[in-house]
């Protein structure tokens, strides 16, 4: 079953206050992480080898605090961003984040979400619901717990999440999204009872091709589950149509059930990437705002906000990151052709360049002042004759990157 191409169709405006690229595409989705710190240790995410015990999390000092996430979503609100996904580590994990969720609510014209592995979804549903939580997204990779422990390395219950996915389902966090990634040779049996399951229930499941996210997780090509493979699989048992997107720069292929009893969707960010259209920035707990979710270094916006500057200046800094950082790349990954967004960073606010997943260190120096930095004059850097090749492997021995990618 084919999936609808993805190119770098250019994205309309959130808003008349909103910056767009050179190709159309605006800032739309915004996900704040709230913490670093997991109560699972995923195999594809955090694997416990690298984040055990004497792993070194960021000390409460280090992590944005409620009154900086809420001055960061208002300027960001104020450029057309129009989606807040609150994430981790494990969001839930955030002491009374229903005061953050209300404090978000203040800002006009925004949809809040949050995405969470679901274990302390049940206790805390109704106070995010109460506190103005849109909707959530709740990572499940196997109904039976064998497959979900050597998915999560946990012990936790699969129970116990779909208790939360019932919770949030009752208070009006919805429509409930479920995402599943699929490894091949450790879940893929589990595609099949998944879409069973949620079919019945009428709730949205999404397929997630295993991606690279960092040297931590032994990614590997052999491991990818293809979404159209994904898709095959489980129309030749249960008919499905394609479905078009529900707003510009969807990362999900959509497919409705023939039947018309739901749907399910498709991220092939291994095999289809969608930067083209993508319209999704990151800002990570420790206030580094990232406009691609695979790059490892950022913006330190969390500097600019302590040292001193005004909501003016803030909206200034980030809108300066959009036109002027965001570029085309195109290029070629595992023997297809492909359309790859690339972000081009000047040397004097990050000193690196990105391109197609890998990242190509240039002359480092010391970081100026973020502040000091807004002024200045935003040109492209040149692009690298660096080899896509020998870029991924310069990215493999870099920092260690962890995010919720959707």
């Amino acid at each position: 079953m084919r999936l609808a191409a993805r190119g770098a169709a250019p994205v309309t405006p959130g808003g008349a206050s909103s910056t767009a690229d050179r190709l159309g595409r605006t800032l739309g989705d915004l996900r704040i992480s709230v913490t670093d710190r997991c109560n699972f240790r995923c195999r594809y995410c955090m694997p416990r080898e690298v984040f055990g015990p004497k792993h070194d999390f960021l000390p409460n000092g280090e992590i944005l605090n409620f009154e900086e996430i809420t001055r960061l979503a208002r300027a960001a609100a104020n450029l057309g961003v129009r989606k807040i996904r609150l994430t981790g580590g494990e969001p839930l994990l955030r002491r009374e984040l229903e005061i953050l969720v209300e404090s978000l609510r203040g800002i006009d014209g925004i949809e809040i979400t949050l995405t969470t592995n679901g274990a302390l979804l049940a206790r805390k549903a109704e106070a995010l619901r109460t506190a103005g939580l849109d909707r959530v997204t709740v990572s499940l990779d196997a109904l039976d717990d064998a497959t979900f422990w050597r998915m999560t390395d946990s012990r936790f219950r699969v129970s116990r999440v779909l208790e939360g996915i019932g919770a949030a389902i009752d208070v009006g966090l919805t429509p409930v999204k479920v995402n599943m990634v699929v490894r091949r040779g450790v879940n893929e049996q589990a595609v099949l009872p998944m879409a069973r399951y949620f079919k019945e229930r009428g709730q949205i499941l999404r397929f997630i091709e295993f991606m690279d996210v960092g040297e931590t997780n032994r990614w590997r090509r052999d491991e990818v589950m293809a979404a159209e493979e994904i898709a095959e699989l489980i129309d030749a048992e249960m008919p499905l149509t394609p479905a078009p997107p529900t707003y510009p720069g969807e990362v999900a292929n959509r497919f409705r059930y023939s039947d018309g009893l739901g749907e399910i969707g498709v991220i092939a960010s291994v095999t289809q990437p969608f930067c083209g259209s993508c319209t999704r920035a990151r800002i990570s707990a420790d206030g580094r705002l990232y406009t691609c979710l695979f790059a490892s270094r950022g913006h330190d916006v969390k500097a600019l906000l302590r040292e001193g500057a005004d909501d003016d200046e803030v909206g200034a800094f980030l809108a300066g990151l959009g036109p002027a950082l965001r570029s085309l790349l195109r290029s070629s990954r595992g023997g297809s052709s492909c359309t790859q967004g690339r972000d081009v960073v000047p040397g004097g606010l990050t000193g690196w360049t990105r391109g197609c997943k890998g990242f190509v260190m240039r002359s480092p120096g010391r970081l100026g002042s973020p502040r000091a930095n807004l002024n200045s004059t935003l040109k492209p850097s040149a692009r690298s004759s660096t080899s896509l090749e020998s870029q991924h492997t310069t990215a493999a021995s870099g920092s260690t990157r962890r995010f919720c990618a959707t």
